[in-house]
């Protein structure tokens, strides 16, 4: 049987699980998505229509927008951040459920060109002539932070500041490299599987602070069987080796 009949045989077997679980019936479920993580999230959401009829409406964007907008009484019910911090400060408020938290994802941060031979390694960075770098803002999205971080460790921060432009979520900062406007940029690795033209380096995880993704469910959803199922569909072994193949590391080391 072709493996991609056997992942959505695996993904219809564990979402009526769940529902049988729940005893929940079509209908929609908001998720708001990390932008590196949206590609991801459209396919896992594309899935859970098809095994369930249930919708999830996705909205992506910078993990510290998503949190402002939840603070301020956004309608989501599941949160899929490109951090830790964010869905925990949201439980601490009592915005999100407790028991819901869990990590999805573990992120890894790569330097990027759309160019051959523009990155190796980071000796790009030393070089002197790196070109104009994009990152994501690093206030806001955690792939920006741990680019700071990257550039801090290497001793070179200070001298490529000049060169740095910010986008303001991952995305952006992906298309200021793939457009050109930046020779190169720190991105997610997930983001850059079919951009087999260019050159690369994945940074060392030793060289910034773990990308912890996690999730939590909202308490405004913390009776809504269909955000229920989502969540438990997150953790799924089919849905699990989907994100592993998109670039991403598992908790648990998997």
């Amino acid at each position: 049987m072709a493996p991609i009949r056997i992942f959505r045989l695996a993904v219809i077997a564990a979402v009526f699980m769940t529902l049988k679980a729940t005893g929940c019936v079509a209908a929609d479920v908001r998720v708001a998505v990390a932008a590196n993580f949206a590609d991801v999230a459209k396919d896992i959401a594309d899935a859970f229509h098809t095994a369930t009829g249930n919708t999830a409406v996705l909205s992506s964007g910078a993990s510290g927008q998503i949190y402002n907008q939840i603070v301020q009484g956004a309608p989501y019910d599941v949160f899929l951040s490109a951090d830790h911090t964010r869905p925990e400060m949201l439980v601490r408020q009592g915005l999100g459920v407790p028991a819901s938290l869990f990590t999805y994802a573990i992120g890894q941060l790569v330097l990027w060109s759309n160019r051959p031979g523009v990155v190796a390694d980071g000796a790009v960075l030393k070089s002197g002539h790196p070109g104009l770098i994009a990152i994501c803002n690093p206030r806001t999205a955690p792939y920006g932070q741990a680019a700071i971080e990257t550039m801090r460790a290497l001793s070179v921060l200070d001298a490529l500041r000049p060169q740095i432009v910010e986008g303001q979520s991952v995305a952006q900062a992906y298309q200021f490299v793939k457009s050109g406007n930046a020779g190169s940029g720190f991105v997610a690795l997930s983001q850059i599987r079919h951009d087999e033209g260019g050159s690369r380096w994945i940074v060392p995880a030793t060289l910034y602070t773990p990308i912890l993704q996690d999730a939590v469910l909202l308490k405004t959803a913390a009776d809504n069987p269909v955000a229920l199922a989502f969540a438990a569909f997150m953790k799924s072994p089919a849905i699990r080796s989907l994100i592993k193949s998109r670039g991403y590391r598992l908790p648990g080391g998997d």
